[in-house]
């Protein structure tokens, strides 16, 4: 036997045997936290919100641009607003944990959030004169409903995981392989979808996934609620509101919050002007839907990657220099933009495809490097019993930082001049973009110089408090938030 066929062959088994483990390992996870469970979690992360993402992005944007027709500024400004849901993230957390409905904490949330985002993504599927306004509105109400069943989700993970400790990983694992495929599968569709039926066609076809939440809703089993008081209600967010204010004063909490904020919102996002350019026909290389779609799945591959890097690299190395240098990458990536819109790329005779897919890829991948730190720094902020709260918290300013990156991406473009048909100062935009990323390098004092693997915290924010069944399970939780963000 010669040495390729002896490599084949090798190949060949290793690969049957990754798909045996990995089929064996799912029907262990269906045997012992039960296939409602198990396919739940598959719905929410893998389609509702993987597959989901992928369809949502290219749709809107292309949705904005060809039937709102919508200038490259005022698409970045309200691609920050359709964000506002996720901002009070933790509300919907509160809301799940001590409100019942129907003496049932998670069924009903998850039929909610999937009526509510069907009928949010049929408006602009079947409005033909739909004014932006109204069509926004239409977004931040879908993003709610997936919001709303993303941190019902989350509870259902954390239950499981009390009551199978040693499969809490599993779990993780489970929810991170599935957002991470139906990310790949949407965006992979996206474009084709759009070249098809049309953005609003795609609208319609999003309605699917936010139904199976119902179905999600209506298959799970829980326990009945056996006593319900409005007043252990107030007073349950009323101790959770002091904890997370007492713990927001400490400079240990702050000082990183304060970080997290700036670095993300120094980010200057302008992605609403590369998109408009990326299919321009004059100046750009006019892309298609489905080139576009393919760039975007690229860019998800590239993020995986970046997640696999840290844990198997960096994870154990100081917040500070990983910081540091994924911070100076970041700006220095993207200057690849600048390369591509001066059409330096063709002459050193580079196709455009190629040089975005690079960049797509390395840029996201970069991302999700600086991005991992900041998460596992997030984790060692929050206060014992009100882990997963606080934790949706520290998400929460996260997310105000995204949006105040994009509203400034929105300012600046405007500022240039940057429209639907004109790209002259686009290359600006991308310079101050790129040395604004690099500023927040000049404060890492803000964020502690332990490692990742030390208490930051001070002792009286690490003492469990007992007697609160409402907020008992929040180390648990704050696992699967971290999971879901990334």
């Amino acid at each position: 036997m010669s040495e390729d066929q002896e490599n084949i062959r090798t190949t060949k088994h290793a690969t049957n045997n990754l798909i045996w483990k990995s089929i064996s390992w799912f029907k262990m996870l269906g045997n012992e936290l039960s296939w409602r469970f198990v396919f739940s979690v598959i719905i929410v992360y893998g389609i509702n919100q993987g597959v989901s993402i992928g369809l949502y992005r290219v749709s809107v944007q292309y949705y904005m641009k060809d039937v709102l027709k919508l200038q490259p500024s005022d698409a970045q400004f309200y691609a920050g607003i359709i964000q506002i849901p996720w901002i009070i993230k933790p509300l919907w957390g509160l809301m799940t944990d001590i409100v019942p409905i129907f003496r049932l904490r998670r069924r009903p949330y998850f039929v909610f959030a999937g009526f509510v985002g069907s009928i949010a993504m049929l408006i602009p599927a079947f409005s033909t004169s739909l004014p932006a306004v109204c069509a926004v509105l239409s977004f931040m109400t879908a993003g709610a409903g997936v919001a709303i069943a993303d941190v019902t989700i989350d509870a259902c993970v954390t239950e499981h995981s009390i009551s199978h400790p040693t499969l809490a990983g599993d779990m993780q694992s489970l929810c991170g392989v599935s957002s991470s495929i139906g990310q790949l599968v949407g965006f992979a569709l996206s474009g084709v979808l759009v070249h098809i039926f049309g953005p609003q066609g795609v609208f319609g076809v999003l309605s699917i996934p936010a139904g199976l939440v119902i179905l999600v809703g209506m298959m799970l089993q829980e326990p009945l609620v056996n006593s319900y008081s409005h007043k252990r209600v107030k007073q349950k967010f009323l101790d959770a509101i002091k904890t997370m204010a007492t713990a927001l004063k400490t400079s240990e909490v702050w000082r990183p919050c304060l970080y997290m904020y700036l670095s993300l919102a120094l980010g200057v996002s302008i992605h609403e002007g590369m998109f408009y350019w990326y299919s321009d026909a004059k100046t750009g290389p006019s892309f298609s839907q489905e080139v576009i779609g393919s760039i975007f799945s690229v860019g998800a591959v590239g993020s995986l990657l970046g997640v696999l890097l840290y844990q198997n690299v960096f994870r154990s190395h100081p917040f500070r220099g990983v910081l540091f240098w994924t911070q100076l990458l970041y700006g220095a990536s993207s200057l690849l933009d600048l390369m591509l819109v001066l059409r330096l790329n063709l002459k050193v005779n580079v196709p455009d495809y190629i040089f975005v897919v690079m960049d797509e890829g390395v840029s996201k991948m970069i991302g999700r490097l600086r991005w991992m730190p900041l998460l596992v720094l997030s984790s060692k902020l929050c206060p014992s019993g009100i882990e997963g709260t606080f934790f949706a918290l520290l998400m929460s300013i996260d997310h105000i930082g995204t949006l105040t990156s994009s509203w400034a991406g929105s300012v600046l473009l405007r500022g240039l001049s940057v429209t639907r048909t004109r790209f002259d100062s686009l290359w600006a935009a991308i310079l101050v973009r790129s040395v604004a990323r690099v500023l927040p390098i000049g404060l890492l004092f803000l964020v502690p110089g332990n490692d990742p693997n030390s208490t930051i915290l001070p002792a009286e924010l690490l003492m469990t408090k007992k007697g609160d069944d409402g907020l008992e399970n929040g180390d648990s939780e704050m696992v699967s938030l971290v999971n879901s963000s990334i």
